[in-house]
């Protein structure tokens, strides 16, 4: 006998996948329950448009005043930008670079002079 001879030669066997038979059946829906959840649905949207109130701000006083700073900064980031012309960052941006070390430079390699 084989190694193999105790080797099942069936085939593969996966749960939910097989015979569509044993699956289950979709239900038809008639028209008029069809036609009635409609009607419903569109009771409900029209009552909740009328019924809707004004939006309510639900944040708490210490989130209102983080909101209102943030906007206030942003404000006067946005006019600081605005004030400068180009010319006038470039000079600003070089007057800083002038004051970084320059460490860009070539090191000295001979330790003996």
């Amino acid at each position: 006998m084989s190694e193999y001879a105790t080797v099942q030669k069936s085939a593969l066997k996966l749960k939910g996948v097989g015979d569509i038979s044993a699956g289950k059946k979709k239900k038809k829906k008639d028209k008029q329950s069809k036609h009635r959840l409609e009607q419903v649905a569109t009771s409900q949207n029209d009552e909740e448009v009328k019924t809707k109130k004004a939006y309510v701000d639900k944040r708490t006083p210490a989130q209102m005043a983080f909101d209102k700073m943030q906007e206030k900064r942003q404000m006067e980031r946005i006019l600081n930008k605005a004030s400068k012309t180009h010319k006038h960052r470039v000079e600003d941006f070089n007057r800083h670079l002038d004051t970084l070390t320059e460490h860009y430079d070539i090191p000295k390699v001979s330790w003996t002079k």
